[in-house]
């Protein structure tokens, strides 16, 4: 069974030679944007394996030297993976922590009972699995008050130093460019102190400790204690990462971008995998610095930049252009800018169709679709019962307006995401009419007083009960049922999946299994279908839409021998947050003004996630507004490329099924 296949979705063709030189002169053109030495690898785990060899390298080097190693280390989620290779490390002999001595770099204040701990999470990733001492591990403990604050960290700053001073420090880059939790604007000069931990900070913090209510502060070194460090090795997984690298790693170091200053360490390394580099000069315009291996997806990429630089659009672009922004290496290749102006024109014109799921009797050669099979039967899968419509709700009402056989499939309940405000509101109105259809029995009356007093008495971070979970899903459902009818998805074509792994009650949730692919395989075997959709949302290996769609990529994988998978097409959506790259679209479905009014229609029908949703968050605007602007700029982007100019244009990138 295969569960992460999301993880080999590969969008671009990245030259070896870009992100592993083998050549120092090569090194040297390729890097003279990076300011701090960054390793780039294939993948996470490959990246994971050079982090650990570089720490038991380092512990080996200190304890030759001087009889023992000092490590400050970070415990952020990106670290994980990197420890379990340095256990396994450990485990073949390769490692001994029995000189090292640790300094946990932060830790949550105050410290509640049974509540999140930094140190509790190092213990279970790493330090419960070596034989590292006891009295060797050292954090900012659960005595310290708001009155003695100052004196511990002085102490705690005064240990490191007695111990000779810190060999090396481990830490993440997080999604804001923190160090630890060294937020955006942090002092290079900064000790160790109490901080306010951002928004997105505690989010992460909510959805790896299972705790709703997240920690506020923490007290954590300070920059200029992490650049203290003999030695400094960060790292950063995941595309969602890539645009803060880029700041730290090849913008001016600033306060707003803490990670910034690891340009100011001699010995700092940055280690990330190519989804998080793909902001990279290097990786993303690598034409800047080195000779290029040219293709289509390559090529337009650099013609919309030069677009952008230019401010023309495609077709006004001349040879000089490009010759004056670097990329006379296409006029070599093609003979002229008109040659590859019409070739990249054609190209994106070639993605625009108003008929996402195939025109019939038409010319299909150039249609990012197929004409037939006609109609097709489509399965849309979403993760949550909204994202359908805030995603594709433009092209979901076409597949159903040109006579498609839609299916939408909710892969969980989402019922985790339904305030207790948005429920009581059900059970104030069925109290006031209950007794004018004669359903106040005495099972209803008992329920809506446990649910009631539960909810009046709840506590912060408090699991709901099983009944309540029920009925917030049964409240998803009506919301997501009554936006499919007034899409006109037939009411037998509305299925709802509630896949296993969701239903903790919690933030966190259960992995991916073989009964959540199980679930389905079914629906895919039931139905047949010649289209599908599915999120792509890859940038967060452990959210949500990236586990659902693990789970329609694993089902697919072991349907792949069916005689109907020969004759389907896999379809990637992104949802409200970011868009798909315009070098890497393949289908551009155009939005009027009423279709896209139409959409945000669709999207209102979820009044559970409208102002009272969880998960809004940094990012003020509600779900309708976040798609409406993305689908938007979308459009704008086409028309300054000098195509047709649309109201707005959703988007999709076609998945290719592993077959091996």
């Amino acid at each position: 069974m295969k569960t992460n296949l999301s993880s080999q979705i590969k969008l671009d063709r990245i030259p070896r030679r870009y992100y592993d030189p083998q050549g120092e002169i090569e090194l040297a053109a390729l890097t003279r944007d990076e300011k701090v030495y960054t390793r780039i690898f294939e993948s996470a785990v490959d990246g994971s394996e050079y982090v650990a060899a570089q720490i038991a390298k380092n512990i080996k080097r200190s304890v030759e030297q001087k009889g023992k190693c000092v490590l400050a280390l970070g415990s952020g989620i990106s670290t994980h993976s990197a420890y379990a290779a340095l256990i396994s490390l450990y485990k073949k002999g390769l490692v001994d922590f029995s000189n090292v001595v640790v300094y946990n770099i932060s830790e949550f204040f105050p410290l509640i009972q049974n509540g999140p701990s930094t140190l509790t999470r190092l213990k279970e990733v790493l330090l419960d699995h070596v034989n590292i001492k006891p009295e060797n591990i050292h954090t900012i403990g659960r005595d310290v008050t708001k009155e003695n604050m100052y004196d511990i960290c002085k102490a705690y700053e005064k240990s490191i130093e007695d111990a000779g001073g810190i060999d090396l420090t481990v830490c993440e880059i997080g999604q804001t460019g923190s160090l630890a939790y060294n937020e955006p604007g942090s002092a290079a000069s900064s000790f160790c102190r109490l901080v306010l931990l951002g928004s997105e900070a505690r989010h992460n913090i909510a959805s790896e400790f299972n705790c709703e209510n997240a920690p506020t502060t923490a007290i954590t070194l300070g920059i200029a204690n992490l650049l203290s460090a003999n030695r400094i090795v960060t790292m950063a997984w995941g595309e969602n990462r890539a645009d803060i690298i880029k700041k730290a790693v090849e913008e001016p170091s600033s306060v707003m971008v803490p990670a910034s200053f690891l340009q100011n360490h001699p010995h700092a390394k940055v280690v990330v995998d190519l989804p998080a580099a793909e902001s990279l000069t290097r990786i993303s315009q690598p034409w800047k610095v080195t000779s290029c291996e040219w293709n289509d997806k390559l090529i337009r990429r650099a013609i919309v930049w030069l677009c952008e630089m230019t401010g023309k659009p495609i077709l006004k672009l001349t040879d000089k252009d490009y010759n004056d922004w670097g990329l006379g290496e296409l006029l070599a290749l093609y003979g002229s800018a008109y040659n590859v102006n019409i070739k990249i024109f054609n190209d994106l014109q070639h993605t625009i169709t108003g008929w996402p799921g195939g025109k019939p009797n038409a010319d299909d050669t150039y249609r990012p679709e197929r004409a037939n099979p006609y109609p097709k039967r489509v399965i849309v899968f979403s993760p949550h019962p909204d994202d359908d419509v805030i995603s594709m709700g433009g092209t979901l009402k076409r597949l159903v307006d040109q006579k498609h056989d839609v299916h939408v499939a909710y892969e969980t309940s989402g019922n985790i995401a339904v305030g207790d405000e948005d429920m009581m509101r059900y059970f104030l109105m069925m109290d006031k009419i209950a007794p004018m259809f004669d359903f106040n029995t005495a099972g209803y009356e008992k329920l809506s007083t446990e649910v009631g007093s539960f909810v009046s008495q709840k506590k912060a971070g408090e699991m709901d009960t099983a009944e309540i979970r029920e009925i917030k899903t049964m409240i998803r459902q009506a919301e997501a049922t009554i936006a499919c009818h007034y899409i006109g998805v037939k009411h037998e074509n509305i299925h709802f999946l509630r896949l296993p792994f969701y239903e903790t009650g919690a933030i966190k949730k259960g992995d991916l299994s073989e009964k959540d692919i199980n679930i389905v395989k079914k629906l895919l075997e039931d139905v047949k279908p010649h289209e599908i959709f599915v999120a792509g949302d890859l940038a967060d290996p452990h959210g949500t839409h990236r586990v659902c769609t693990d789970a329609v990529l694993a089902a697919l994988y072991e349907l792949r021998n069916e005689d109907w998978m020969k004759d389907c097409r896999i379809w990637m959506y992104r949802g409200a947050w970011a868009e798909w790259e315009i070098d890497h679209i393949e289908m551009a479905v155009p939005i009027s003004p009423e279709e896209l009014r139409f959409k945000r229609n669709s999207i209102l029908k979820h009044q559970s996630q409208m102002e009272n949703a969880p998960f809004l968050g940094d990012d003020d605007r509600l779900f309708w507004q976040r798609a409406e602007e993305r689908n938007r700029a979308t459009a704008k982007l086409y028309e300054k490329l000098g195509l047709a100019s649309y109201e707005a244009i959703e988007a999709f990138v076609q998945y290719h099924p592993i077959t091996d």
